[in-house]
């Protein structure tokens, strides 16, 4: 873990595929907590131009664009989550542009700790850049029940993104903190409002 006491607390949010990840990161922003999100990096270094986006025309093909030169990313979904090789030849093209960029972010967003939103920290880099570990958990049912009604056509492909990320046991494992998100909305705000106390206070010990 990194302790740079110069630098402000750097929080590494994880969690599972519709864990609800992005769901918690909002109530932290909405406390005025800086919020770095992988996500929508990843989704920046695709846009129409950047070198990234060729380098994925390059090894997937022509069909992963749409018909506005947009990557289309219904038919990337269902390549990487069918196969892992391809899924690792996307990662070589996306998570070192994802990490420049993350770190640049993280360098000016300022704030008495940031949270910085990696859904793949266990098997990231990114986790030695990061000071503590968050993890948004919740059953697998749970998850399960969500892709069907955002991402997964079939309980088949739901199962298959489930497995092509780390266990619930591994994030567990690395987590200093929890937050369960598969009760009430306020449930999950109590928890986040506890953790911003927490977090603002080793913040504090640090300077």
């Amino acid at each position: 873990m990194n302790h740079r006491r110069d630098k402000p607390l750097r929080i590494g949010l994880t969690g599972g595929i519709a864990s609800g990840k992005s769901t918690v990161a909002d109530m932290f922003a909405e406390l005025g907590v800086p919020v770095i999100d992988t996500d929508a990096i990843a989704r920046d270094v695709v846009q129409p131009g950047q070198p990234a986006l060729e380098e994925i025309r390059s090894e997937f093909g022509a069909g992963v664009i749409d018909a506005d030169g947009r990557l289309d990313r219904a038919v990337m979904r269902k390549i990487v989550f069918a196969d892992d090789d391809a899924r690792r030849a996307l990662e070589s093209v996306l998570h070192p542009r994802i990490r420049e960029a993350t770190v640049r972010q993280a360098e000016i967003a300022g704030g008495a700790y940031q949270l910085i939103v990696v859904p793949l920290l266990v098997e990231s880099p990114t986790r030695a850049f990061v000071d503590r570990v968050l993890v948004v958990d919740c059953d697998e049912e749970t998850q399960i029940a969500r892709l069907l009604t955002r991402d997964a056509e079939t309980q088949e492909q739901a199962q298959r993104m489930l497995a092509a990320q780390s266990s619930r046991a591994e994030r567990l494992a690395i987590a200093d903190e929890v937050i369960r998100n598969d009760g009430e909305l306020q449930e999950t705000r109590d928890q986040v409002q506890s953790l911003h106390q927490e977090y603002l206070r080793r913040a504090a010990q640090r300077k």
